[in-house]
């Protein structure tokens, strides 16, 4: 049985498009703002990325560290972060989403205990970010065993040895990281360079879907359209920031701006 993600894919190479993956952070401002953002962005987002709020984050630029700050501040915890995805998917049973985050969470919360959590509120997929291969081997077979997908990740220094035995283990999806940076930084590698690299990775395996993230805005998108995905984050949260500030409706701002996303890769 395929999983909900594999079809997603399919679905947007059939459209012979990137499929698009948004990122925002739950809780942001609220539980119930969560809640809308996701519902909203859900329409024209072909992937959903939930980010579980962290206070010590490693590769999280400045626009996510104020998403998670804002949602902490407001007290949510990993139990909440289950409570928006269990009713975002009673609403959205067939739209893939990704939770993604830090493994110390996990740890304390326990493998199995976060896993079967997963499970019960609906969880497709997770990227750990800081816990690489191979040491996540383990756990990624846990993952497996659940029907959830462990997304690896590649970096621009992985060597092409690592490469293979990442692709070889990786589940249906890869996270390529488009260049040495933080989160929200600006593109400092040519889509031209970018797009050679994830050329690269797909000539290892081509059946595997790649996606592209770290960087990727309204302005740089449509340059990188040949990717299996693509990833849009730190956007989206400076896009929730700056609706608070102004006293706007997140939910409907970021309607907007996932619209004219997608079409910039349609």
């Amino acid at each position: 049985m395929r999983s909900k993600i594999g079809i997603a894919f399919e679905k947007c190479k059939k459209e012979k498009r990137a499929a698009l993956i948004t990122y925002t952070v739950a809780g942001d401002n609220t539980k119930n703002n969560s809640l809308k953002i996701l519902n909203a962005i859900s329409k024209h987002a072909d992937i959903l990325e939930l980010g579980f709020p962290h206070n010590t984050p490693i590769a999280d630029g400045g626009q996510i560290q104020g998403s998670s700050y804002r949602a902490l501040k407001n007290g949510i915890k990993l139990t909440d972060v289950f409570q928006i995805v269990k009713k975002f998917k009673r609403l959205n049973p067939n739209k893939p989403l990704i939770m993604m985050g830090y493994f110390n969470l996990i740890f304390q919360s326990g493998e199995n205990r976060f896993l079967r959590n997963c499970k019960a509120s609906g969880v497709d997929g997770l990227i750990i970010v800081d816990l690489p291969y191979p040491e996540n081997k383990k756990f990624a077979r846990k993952c497996k065993k659940k029907s959830i997908e462990f997304v690896q990740l590649l970096s621009p220094t992985t060597s092409n040895i690592r490469m293979k035995k990442i692709i070889k283990d990786s589940h249906e999806m890869i996270y390529y990281i488009s260049m040495l940076s933080t989160t929200g930084g600006k593109l400092k590698v040519s889509p031209k360079k970018i797009i050679q690299n994830y050329e690269k990775i797909k000539r290892i395996n081509n059946k595997k879907n790649i996606v592209i993230g770290f960087g990727i805005t309204n302005k740089t998108i449509s340059s990188l359209k040949k990717a299996d995905g693509l990833v849009v984050g730190s956007q989206l949260c400076k896009k929730i920031a700056n609706s608070l500030k102004n006293r706007l409706n997140a939910a409907k701002v970021l309607d907007k701006v996932v619209y004219n996303l997608k079409r910039k890769i349609i």
